[in-house]
């Protein structure tokens, strides 16, 4: 009776029932009807065990780092350094958009993070120089899913929470698939502006005045070097590097830049703490849901199915990525990871699949599934930020999934892709 906790948990999610309550609703209606009182208070009880974790720490300290980036006016100088590298070239200023991401994600690792942030400043510049509100909107949401990919990652770190990899490969494993999604964003932008004429955001910038502009944005850029260097260097663990990335974002904010004030901390402070909170009751919950998972034996009927399909691991993987592409439509990227990394992990893995590729795999496409439509988050936010209708974003972004569609396949086909810098940094053998 247990297996139908699934089917029921969709339900729930389809009437409208927040995430957090229906992951606790299935399992412990099902677990009481079924007379399981003990498994019951089991269920409850690892809400809180879930959180109760050091790594996790890193989630909230990430994040509080990149609210003081933002709030300390870091975001201008960003898209000031990428307009200064990007901007002389037709649909420049789409352009600036994608690498604006691609360097935000260094700092934030969170997409909504970066759909916000950015979006407030490029989509009405955008809309200024003759871009559509939607094409603007559609480029800012499309772009914005780099932020998880490109470390520091909160889905990865919640991957090797529950998966028991190691946080620093996953980064390292990361690396170079954001980077691809971001020059695959950009050809196809290039693509368009020949087509469709895109205006030249500006003037090509001298090479003292790039220059310029790379020492404004010199202290922001170093944070992801702090963070990836301290962890590979073994000076301290993802978890510190995240309190360490606090702290610098703190000291550049109030003494370097001063684009912060003590007045403004208790407000960081307070919002950083609100999204932290979401995010660690959504673990909380699907780390509990997770013991029903097991209760069930869903892993094992699972796998059983999905083996009788086929022998073949390059079939299979293509299976199981259409799989978790329809999955990240409905489902947000965290709460997907937990409860399906510990069923689909093993098998994929006893197939021969290395456990960090497959955790490439699984977090690049579900991370690809927030700018999916129908319920993709930062298709929400963008058209929060833009005013433009989510139907018209979800129309105009099209082209720009059908990119990050590819790059995910050719992460699955080719694995050096992912692998190769944590292989010859000794992270994986």
């Amino acid at each position: 009776m247990l297996v139908w906790f699934l089917p029921l948990f969709l339900v729930f999610l389809m009437i409208g029932l927040p995430v957090f309550f229906g992951m606790l609703a299935a399992p412990g209606l099902l677990l009481w009807l079924n007379g399981q009182e003990r498994d019951l208070a089991l269920l409850y009880r690892n809400v809180y065990n879930g959180m109760d974790s050091f790594p996790l720490m890193a989630i909230p300290f990430f994040m509080l780092a990149g609210e003081l980036m933002n709030r300390g006016g870091i975001t201008e100088r960003l898209v000031e350094f990428s307009q200064a590298m990007m901007g002389h070239l037709r649909g420049g200023l789409a352009h600036v958009n994608v690498l604006s991401s691609m360097l935000f994600a260094g700092l934030s690792g969170s997409a909504v993070a970066d759909t916000s942030a950015l979006g407030s400043m490029l989509i009405p510049a955008m809309e200024k120089q003759g871009y559509t509100r939607r094409f603007a909107a559609a480029i800012t949401a499309a772009s914005s899913v780099i932020g998880p990919i490109i470390p520091p990652s909160g889905i990865m770190i919640i991957y090797a929470y529950v998966m028991g990899e190691s946080v620093a490969a996953l980064f390292l494993a990361g690396i170079v698939p954001g980077a691809l999604v971001g020059i695959g964003l950009m050809v196809m932008i290039k693509f368009m502006a020949d087509r469709y004429d895109f205006p030249v955001a500006s003037r090509k910038y001298t090479w003292p005045e790039r220059g310029q502009a790379s020492l404004k944005a010199f202290f922001p850029l170093m944070t992801p070097v702090i963070i990836l260097g301290g962890i590979l260097a073994g000076v301290f663990t993802p978890t510190e590097a995240a309190a360490v990335a606090v702290a610098y974002a703190l000291v550049i904010g109030l003494f370097v830049l001063r684009t912060i004030r003590v007045g403004d901390i208790p407000g960081i402070l307070y919002k950083s703490a609100l999204t932290s909170s979401v995010v660690l009751l959504l673990v909380g919950a699907a780390m509990a849901f997770k013991t029903v998972v097991s209760l069930s034996h869903t892993p094992e009927i699972l796998a059983e199915f999905i083996l009788g399909l086929s022998q073949n691991p390059l079939i299979l993987l293509f299976l199981i990525n259409v799989l978790l592409f329809i999955v990240g439509m409905f489902l947000d990227a965290g709460p997907a990871i937990i409860i399906l990394g510990p069923i689909l992990g093993p098998i994929f893995v006893d197939l021969g699949v290395d456990p960090v590729h497959f955790a490439i795999i699984m977090s690049v496409n579900l991370t690809v599934g927030l700018a999916t439509p129908p319920m993709g988050l930062v298709l929400f936010v963008a058209s929060s930020v833009s005013g433009e209708r989510v139907e018209s974003i979800a129309k105009a972004i099209l082209p720009f999934l059908a990119v990050e569609i590819l790059v995910i396949f050719l992460i699955t086909y080719f694995p050096a892709i992912s692998m190769t810098i944590p292989r010859l940094t000794g992270f994986v053998n």
